[in-house]
């Protein structure tokens, strides 16, 4: 929740003057929803995506407040963020509704960006897979085709604490990700990208994204910074 549409349309023209054309990484922004008209417009002819922080699973109807896939598509949307941390800790996001999400989103075009990942206390526990893995599942229930569903895996304890993951602790649980994917779609997972999203910054980037099974980053604080943002991506 940063940013209103006229600074939004500012940092989406500094990112689109930040391009050199050059980069080979696939890059996608996602603002507030009152905000995606503007970046959208900024944005319209370059190689950067535009996506939804989340979306209702159903068409229409008396949900106020919420937003449906038509009105991300009609905007022009690519992505759809789903299941992040924030919105299962302050607004009862479940398993089951990111279920439905990632149907819908997959059924109607959109690219499903599926957020997974454990607390501090399920990690001190020795839970982190146990947690990942319910929440893929569940996530992934009833789904046969990934088609182009992004995983992000985001250590909530993580996010803004101070805390740091290593590249070779992120690496560990991507790898078990890629290997659970593996099981559940034929040895299909090397087609799906997975992003890590605990902090990346642009002083750890290059190390997490060295790591084998690290596809990409899912960028925080640092994506409301141009000069930070491209000192990720240069590592892409």
């Amino acid at each position: 929740m940063n940013l209103v549409p006229s600074k939004a349309r500012a940092l989406a023209r500094d990112l689109k003057s930040a391009l050199s054309g050059a980069e080979t990484a696939e890059i996608a922004v996602c603002p507030t929803y009152v905000a995606l008209p503007a970046v959208m417009e900024e944005l319209q002819g370059t190689a950067i995506a535009v996506g939804a922080q989340d979306m209702h699973w159903e068409e229409q109807g008396a949900f106020t407040g919420k937003i449906s896939h038509d009105m991300l598509t009609d905007l022009g949307c690519t992505y759809v963020i789903l299941g992040h941390s924030e919105q299962r800790q302050y607004f009862h996001e479940t398993d089951e509704t990111v279920n439905k999400k990632t149907k819908k989103a997959l059924e109607t075009g959109l690219k499903p960006i599926v957020c997974v990942g454990e607390t501090l206390e399920e990690r001190e526990a020795n839970k982190t897979n146990d947690v990942v893995q319910r929440q893929l599942l569940g996530a992934l229930q009833g789904i046969t085709d990934l088609k182009d569903t992004v995983i992000a895996y985001e250590p909530v304890w993580a996010i803004g604490t101070g805390k740091n993951a290593t590249p070779e602790m992120a690496q560990e649980v991507h790898a078990m990700i890629r290997e659970k994917l593996n099981s559940m779609y034929a040895g299909k997972a090397n087609e799906i990208r997975i992003l890590y999203g605990g902090s990346m910054k642009p002083d750890n980037a290059e190390g997490l994204l060295k790591m084998e099974d690290i596809d990409g980053g899912l960028i925080g604080g640092a994506s409301l910074k141009v000069d930070a943002f491209f000192g990720i991506i240069k590592h892409a």
